[in-house]
């Protein structure tokens, strides 16, 4: 059951990572294309947290049910450090680094918690 459960989370995870990366580099096009009131919505800091709120969760579960399952620990500090330098996107990259850094790091990020969880799910998915 664990298994299964860890499987599902990690392609979720992995899709939500994708929808980070997604959002931080075709947002910016959108909003030149879209109507000046749709740009207020969608660049707003919100949608940073609510990203974040789906993924820390999911990922957690993803890596931490991995983990039981095929005992590599290395998957889980991975998907760990991914998840910490998107927080810490979140949290201080505008302000520290500005809207490029920020990018960058959230890109950084999601690239690293999805190389994490392609390596949990294959491990996982190879096991009995």
């Amino acid at each position: 059951m664990i298994k299964f459960a860890s499987i599902n989370n990690d392609k979720i995870a992995i899709g939500l990572s994708i929808a980070c990366v997604i959002h931080c580099f075709l947002v910016p096009s959108f909003i030149i294309l879209s109507p000046a009131f749709l740009s207020i919505e969608l660049d707003n800091e919100l949608i940073h947290y609510l990203m974040l709120f789906l993924v820390f969760p999911i990922s957690m579960i993803a890596l931490s049910n991995g983990f039981k399952n095929h005992k590599m620990i290395s998957y889980l500090l991975i998907g760990m450090t991914g998840l910490l330098i998107l927080i810490c996107a979140v949290l201080f990259g505008e302000s520290i680094l500005g809207h490029t850094g920020e990018k960058a790091l959230t890109l950084i990020g999601a690239i690293i918690l999805s190389i994490a969880h392609y390596k949990n799910f294959k491990t996982c998915s190879h096991i009995g």
